[in-house]
Formats: structure tokens, sequence, C-alpha cells
């Protein structure tokens, strides 16, 4: 097992910071997912890690040695790309064990790692055949297979997953995270997938625009967002934000945030009047989209720095076997601890002064 950390890296493209002064470490034997929208830097950040692309700036350590400037064979790590790159000619043993006959590892040595990663992986059947003759989530396992032949103490895995189906990926997350564990491999995992990075991760890195927005235990993004942008992107549906002006009560220039099951219907004493948009059915619960604030024209979206026109807001809750109709008013209501305030300028947490709420 071995500790990662990068200290302020930087990579710029002309006058665009890719990755801008990015700094997290990695534990020892510790799940990381580098989480965010397209373009944030997330990808970058692995290669630069993985010796693929140079630093403009920072330092990249590995166990504690400068490897800023190695080249990637001398990094210690293993990385599994977004398309497999595997070799259409070869096998799956040879596609495999492809590095490792490169490195030019003596054949018993070669033939000890395949068989272990075979048993791993469940490849033991299909060593023979082509990618072609293997479905995705085989293909995936071949390219998992290749970095734990490499034995190196660091796997870098760049969006394995996104080639395959819902339930294919639901499946390959699992043995995603055995496989990490039952190594003790410390493991950077990029996905744009929040349900990815949140139920197989140690450690979420969150960047946006080249920065680290926030990082911590999906815990910690999940329950104490550090901007509004956290606190929009971690949850599905995502936490709901609207203008404290809304309130009547407070700072109205403040941006409140209610998780949408931490939202109640409340008929007596309601915080905030809404009417429902729409009530989705999911089974073993329901989702009540509705709209506060001032009726404009049809679609008209609003501004979060303000309370003019309406503002949707989703609430969770369990299966309604009588929903309330399009267009029924409503009352919502919470807890006070279940908000989170934010500036509307920077979109940073306010920690106090705490918010006035109306109602008992």
């Amino acid at each position: 097992m071995s500790r990662v950390e990068l200290k302020s890296v930087c990579r710029r493209f002309g006058a665009h910071a890719a990755v801008d002064g990015v700094t997290l470490v990695a534990e020892p034997g510790q799940f990381v997912a580098l989480l965010g929208p397209s373009g944030c830097g997330k990808s970058t950040t692995l290669r630069l890690l993985a010796g693929l692309e140079p630093c403009d700036g920072g330092s990249i350590l590995i166990d504690g040695v400068d490897r800023t400037h190695a080249p990637p064979a001398d990094r210690g790590v293993a990385m599994v790309f977004q398309n497999y790159a595997l070799f259409p000619h070869l096998s799956v043993a040879d596609n495999i064990v492809f590095g490792l006959t490169v490195r030019r590892v003596p054949a018993a040595e070669r033939q000890r790692r395949l068989a272990r990663a075979a048993e791993l992986l469940g490849l033991g059947p299909y060593l023979d055949r082509k990618p072609s003759q293997l479905s995705g989530g085989q293909r995936q396992r071949v390219a998992l297979g290749r970095a734990i032949v490499a034995e190196a103490p660091v796997c870098l895995m760049d969006e394995p997953l996104s080639n395959l189906d819902a339930q294919l990926r639901q499946q390959m997350r699992a043995e995603i995270r055995e496989l990490q564990q039952r190594l003790g491999i410390t493991m950077l995992y990029v996905t744009h997938d929040q349900t990815e990075a949140m139920t197989m991760a140690d450690k979420v890195v969150l960047m946006r625009a080249g920065k680290v927005e926030q990082q911590g235990s999906p815990q910690d993004l999940y329950g104490r967002p550090q901007s509004s942008f956290v606190a929009g992107f971690i949850g599905s549906p995502a936490m709901n934000l609207f203008s404290a002006a809304l309130l009547q009560q407070g700072d109205p220039d403040m941006l409140v945030g209610v998780r949408p099951e931490d939202l109640g219907l409340d008929t007596n004493a309601p915080k905030l009047q809404a009417r429902v948009v729409t009530v989705e059915y999911l089974g073993a619960e329901s989702l009540v989209i509705c709209e506060v604030g001032e009726t404009t024209t049809a679609g008209q979206t609003a501004d979060l720095s303000g309370a003019r026109g309406p503002q949707r807001l989703v609430l969770r809750t369990g299966a309604l076997h009588n929903p309330p109709k399009r267009g029924e008013a409503i009352g919502l209501t919470w807890h006070a601890d279940a908000v989170h305030l934010f500036n509307p300028l920077d979109g940073q947490r306010i920690n106090s002064p705490p918010l006035p709420m109306p109602g008992p």
C-alpha cells in the first residue's frame, strides 16, 4: 500500500488552467473518488499522477518520494482507462500480461500472476478468447486484470464503468470495491457519477473548474456541503435551494438549502406555501415537484439570489397512493436543523447567524 499526495498541482493548456492548484491526499489502502462535471479537471489530474501529462506546477509524492517528473514506468502505478485499451488481435490472457511481457518478466512469473488475476476476476474460462467475443463487463474485467498483474500499490481508474448499462455498472461497482479492499491497494477513481463516488469511496474529492471544491467522506459532502455547488451536485434529487426572501424572515439575500427528504407536508402550520407541478411515483417512494414564489410567465426560471418568479422544490416522501393533483396548493415544513445557508454571491456556506424560521 502506498500514500499518494498532490501538492498545489497545476496543468495549463495555453491560457486555460485545466488543473489549478489541486491538493489532496490518498492514504495507504484508501479509495478516493475524483468527482465532478465534465471539464472540471478530474481526468487531467489522474493523468498528471500517472505521468501521462507534465506538471506545470506543484509536486506529486508517492510513498513520500517526489515523482513529479518521473516517467510513468517509475511511478509504481497501474491505470485502467475508460475505453479499456484492449488489443483486439490478442487473447484475453495476452492482453492481461501484455505489460509484463514488454517488461520481460519471466514466463513462470507471468503465468503465476495471470492465474491469480483470472481467479480473482472469474476470467478462467475466457483466457483464450478475443476481446470481441466478450461482453462489456468481461472486457472491463480484462482491463482490471491487466492492472492487477502489474502488482502496483496504486491503481488509477478513469471512468471505467461509463460504457456499461445501469445494471452492470451497479454490479461492477461492488466488484471493484471488493477487489480493492481484498488487495489492499490505494485507488484513485475518476467519475462524473455521484452514485459511484458516494457508494464506493472512502473519500470524495469534488472538483469544479480545475479546483477542489470540497473533499472529505461521502457523509461530509452530503451532510455539510461547503458551497451551494456541492449542495446542488451531491444528492439525487439535489438539495433544494431557494431565496430566504420567500420566508419573509432573516436576511433576504441568503440562500436556503433543504434536502428533499427533509421536507414534509403540513396543512396546519406550513413554513412555505407551494403549488404542485407533478408527482413522480417510484414504488417505495414518491417525489413531489412543486413551485414556490409568485407565479409569472409559464416556464420562467427564477434567479436564486432573489424571490422573483417561481422556484422549484422537490419533496421526497414515502409512496403516495393518493398524491396531490397538479396545481393543488400544499404546505411545506422542515426541522430547523435541516437548514443549510449559503451566500448567493460566492456560494459559500454561512455558519452564522442562524436563520429564523417561520411557524411554530
